[in-house]
């Protein structure tokens, strides 16, 4: 498999060494293990022939159009973290230059990825229209703002849709990688997973800060305030919305704008994290339950499963 790793001018650097250190390790353990050698021809790509990294380093790449055609392009993160930074960064002739790399590949049937912040590159060149994505949970709502024609899940790790996949947040890197590796072959994507330590993760679910995403909007924010403080009571929309001295409809809009969620979905991203913090702490599942308005223990359990994929017994057994 010939992968293109598209590397611009002040990228984040634990992406790029991610790529390429699991995409070494799998060339180093192929054949010793009855795989094919060496299967995955890695180079690092771009629109200028050096470039320096966001701490500083600088290397070597291939000119893009100077590339033989891979079977993969593979954008890492810019290292930028702040809306008006990213804004810059998109807006500037080397990003320009790669999304007419990145059309160009795509047109001729090349599968293009992403993770991380690198998923707006992919969503400025108009590959994510219409598509299932995922992009880095804590830019989310900026994402959703900017491209609206992209059908965003922030809470999944990686998103895979036709020819065009994207990761998730900062180590999404990593799971990415691994996802192409099994493009290739399964059993030695496992095979490097385990002699690198990577856990498997589908979901960004358990990783998302609910505070942080509901700050990006004034209205959101004295929502999630409300909500914390009513935790206890159970949710009620009328009530929200009475509190806040808006239309029922009008928070309901805001949210799925900002977070992509209805209210009452916030409202249990909330309840989550409330009830991940006092298992960590000791309580037992009765008072837990009470703390975040339930009235029974098994509606709990029910809900921690099935947004973290994990029960009660296995929170307890991580967080030791």
């Amino acid at each position: 498999m010939k992968i293109a790793i598209f590397a611009l001018d002040g990228l984040f650097d634990t992406g790029l060494t991610v790529l390429l250190d699991t995409f070494a390790m799998a060339n180093e353990l192929a054949a010793p293990h009855g795989f094919a050698t060496s299967p995955f021809d890695v180079s690092v790509v771009g629109v200028r022939r050096r470039i320096r990294t966001a701490h500083g380093l600088s290397t070597m790449v291939e000119p893009a159009s100077t590339v033989c055609r891979p079977d993969w392009v593979v954008v890492p993160a810019p290292g930028v973290r702040q809306p008006d930074r990213l804004i810059e960064a998109l807006e500037s002739r080397d990003v320009r230059e790669a999304v007419a790399h990145l059309r160009h590949w795509h047109a001729e049937g090349v599968g293009v990825a992403a993770a991380c912040i690198g998923t707006y590159i992919l969503a400025e060149a108009g590959l994510l229209d219409n598509r299932e994505a995922t992009t880095t949970w804590s830019l989310a709502p900026f994402f959703r703002q900017r491209y609206p024609a992209v059908n965003l899940d922030d809470s999944r790790m990686v998103v895979a849709s036709d020819r065009v996949v994207t990761a998730g947040s900062a180590m999404g890197h990593l799971d990415l990688a691994l996802w192409l590796l099994r493009q290739a072959s399964p059993e030695l994507a496992t095979l490097v997973a385990r002699f690198m330590l990577i856990d498997k993760r589908s979901s960004q679910a358990e990783y998302i800060i609910p505070d942080y995403l509901a700050h990006a909007d004034p209205l959101v924010a004295r929502f999630e305030r409300w909500s914390r403080e009513n935790l206890s009571s159970g949710f009620s929309l009328q009530a929200a919305a009475a509190a806040l001295s808006i239309g029922p409809r009008t928070l309901q809009r805001r949210t799925e704008a900002v977070l992509g969620k209805s209210p009452l979905a916030f409202f249990q991203d909330l309840r989550i994290e409330r009830a991940q913090n006092l298992v960590s702490i000791g309580y037992d599942l009765d008072t837990i339950a009470s703390e975040v308005g339930y009235a029974d223990t098994a509606t709990l359990r029910t809900l921690l499963r099935r947004r973290l994929g994990r029960g009660v017994r296995e929170l307890r057994a991580g967080m030791r």
